[in-house]
């Protein structure tokens, strides 16, 4: 096993490597018997920045402000959908007011360390909130437990555990694209299912490539990107387009507002780079970089 100053060094030049490289690195490295805690902690495999307490904090707060839903007596039922290396929105809901968190991952990402947790109360404090006393916790799970927060990593499955129309907010930060193509229209049709009739989701969704920011993504045919070589190394989106995404949340029984759409001016790939199945797509449509959403149930 390579040893930490290593990994250090991969972490430097990560920055440096060119699309192809990189696909060709974490396809090699995610089959090193290294755990995922040691790749998240040189930013190798990492999911998303929800460890940093203000960055948390706004983003849940970005979501939570933008979108009205009636505030029960007895609080709130709320769902983030991939919450990836930290469970903060669970303390940040609990001193929002919320009632109950649920919190579903397709795997068991988040750090059961408690000094960023820690951090995060503290900080939370200094916004003038009244968050879960962390004094006495000494465990992940009785963090949860005092925050009433539910952790399910099974993806869909976690969903299923969920009660029909039992939550009033479901919100997600650059999740969305990366739920395999095969699954995505399933777990639409769970969030219609969990939410309740005056409830409403929040999502923003990255369209780019998560090699460089680009359309890299769209240069492979789909038996190949879809394969489970590629899939489960670390760096899949599900390619679901801006337009084509719309259409399955209104098929799922959603109707949709798109609060913002953000593009490129030109592409970043060449269109004749791409794969055969994406090269008719206007382009208008693949100019779409990230988008976000809010649904409503109808």
């Amino acid at each position: 096993m390579p040893d930490i100053s290593s990994l250090s060094l991969i972490a430097t030049l990560k920055t440096k490597i060119p699309w192809w490289a990189k696909i060709g690195a974490k396809l090699v490295l995610s089959r090193v018997p290294i755990r995922y805690k040691d790749w998240r902690r040189i930013g190798m495999f990492q999911l998303g920045q929800m460890e940093q307490p203000a960055y948390a904090y706004s983003v849940f707060r970005r979501h939570f402000d933008r979108v009205k839903f009636p505030r029960q007596p007895n609080g709130f039922a709320v769902l983030e959908l991939g919450p990836g290396d930290s469970l903060f929105s669970a303390i940040i809901a609990h001193a929002l007011g919320a009632s109950v968190c649920y919190l579903v991952d397709s795997g068991a990402f988040a750090q059961s360390d408690l000094t960023p947790y820690r951090a995060l109360a503290a900080f939370l404090q200094e916004q003038s909130l009244d968050p879960v006393r962390m004094g006495s916790v000494s465990s992940l799970d009785e963090l949860l437990s005092r925050c009433h927060a539910f952790y399910g990593t099974s993806g869909v499955l976690s969903l299923h555990a969920i009660p029909d129309q039992s939550l009033d907010l479901i919100w997600s930060q650059s999740v969305l694209e990366h739920i395999k193509e095969a699954e995505f229209q399933d777990v639409a049709r769970e969030l219609r299912r969990v939410i309740r009739p005056d409830g409403v989701c929040s999502h923003h969704i990255d369209l780019k490539d998560h090699l460089g920011g680009a359309l890299n993504n769209l240069r492979f045919p789909k038996h190949l990107w879809e394969s489970e070589f590629m899939a489960n190394a670390g760096f899949y989106t599900n390619r679901i387009r801006y337009a084509e995404m719309l259409t399955i949340f209104e098929q799922s029984g959603f109707d949709v507002e798109v609060a913002e759409v953000k593009r490129w001016e030109r592409l970043p790939t060449p269109r004749e780079k791409l794969a055969a199945e994406f090269r008719d797509i206007s382009t208008d449509e693949l100019l779409v970089s990230g988008f976000d959403v809010i649904l409503h149930p109808r």
